[in-house]
């Protein structure tokens, strides 16, 4: 039995079937994408302070582009099966899903780096005080200060903070994953080796004689596990910003996956298709390159969202 209107439109849409079920596919993945967005919406505006600054720009740029380019590879991949060049057509489509493989390596990459990040509170304001002076050579507001601005920028530091929820952001040494105090209290370590990441405040940005002065170098501190309140690597239960960007990152990312699957088993086994029904092939594909546009567009307005605001 033969499948009707997989090559030919129908009369009543003027589109073959699969390009009408993609088309509503995406309008449900429109309203998927659309309830995340407005959930990041409303929890920013809710929020007293709000991370900026810990995702790395030039990386998620980087990633950017990448996408973009497999939007017009998979272009060039369609047009060439259009014009009867499946060569052609097959080598575009093994770019693009070169670039997908790339996108999601670096997400992953990404991924560890918040997972080796981390970041400490202690249970009192005496052993901040402590630690501070151990770490940077001093206590005063202006650390602390920069200290804040490690998590939520230059300019939220400057708005008055209980030094008694101020955290701490380093590595620990080994950069393990996942660690969290009830993992550590649980196995009885007493102890961990933890590297402060350097206060953000614009006297740390000086050049010259004092910038040196106040260098700070990037070593191990001892850190009891008994005069900490708080531990945890930069994971969604860290705080609503992880939980929401992973959420929104993760999602693209298996959307991601998901796209470059289909693309390869076009590109592996296209072949066979392309002798009998090359129109079919064709049609195949320009419906996986409109799902592929959609998770290209997803991340232009990820990027900036999550990235650059």
């Amino acid at each position: 039995m033969e499948i009707p209107y997989t090559i030919t439109p129908r009369r009543d849409t003027g589109l073959y079937n699969a390009k009408v079920g993609i088309w509503l596919f995406l309008a449900s993945e429109v309203m998927l994408f659309g309830a995340l967005f407005s959930s990041y919406v409303l929890l920013r505006v809710g929020a007293d302070f709000w991370p900026h600054g810990l995702l790395n720009i030039p990386i998620g740029t980087f990633n950017t582009w990448v996408l973009i380019t497999s939007s017009v590879t998979v272009v060039m991949a369609w047009a060439s099966l259009k014009m009867g060049n499946f060569k052609k057509g097959r080598m575009y489509l093994g770019l693009t899903i070169l670039c997908a493989l790339a996108f999601v390596g670096i997400k992953t990459k990404e991924y560890n780096d918040k997972f080796t990040h981390y970041a400490i509170r202690f249970k009192d304001e005496a052993g901040t005080s402590a630690f501070l002076k151990e770490a940077f050579g001093n206590d005063d507001a202006a650390t602390k200060a920069g200290i804040v601005a490690n998590t939520y920028g230059l300019d939220e530091a400057k708005r008055p903070f209980d030094v008694r929820d101020l955290q701490i952001t380093g590595h620990l040494e080994g950069n393990p994953r996942f660690w969290s105090l009830a993992k550590l209290n649980a196995s009885k370590t007493e102890t961990v080796q933890f590297m402060p990441d350097a206060p953000q405040h614009p006297r740390h940005a000086k050049d010259g004689a004092e910038a040196k002065a106040e260098s700070h170098e990037h070593k191990a501190h001892t850190v009891k596990i008994s005069d900490l309140n708080y531990l945890s690597a930069y994971v969604p239960k860290h705080n609503t910003y992880f939980a929401i960007y992973f959420a929104l990152t993760g999602l693209h990312a298996a959307h991601v996956i998901g796209g470059a699957i289909v693309m390869s088993y076009l590109f592996f086994f296209g072949g066979a298709m392309w002798k009998t029904q090359p129109e079919r092939l064709t049609n195949r594909l320009e419906v996986a390159g409109l799902f592929w546009h959609f998770v290209d567009l997803v991340w232009i307005f990820l990027f900036p969202v999550l990235y650059l605001l």
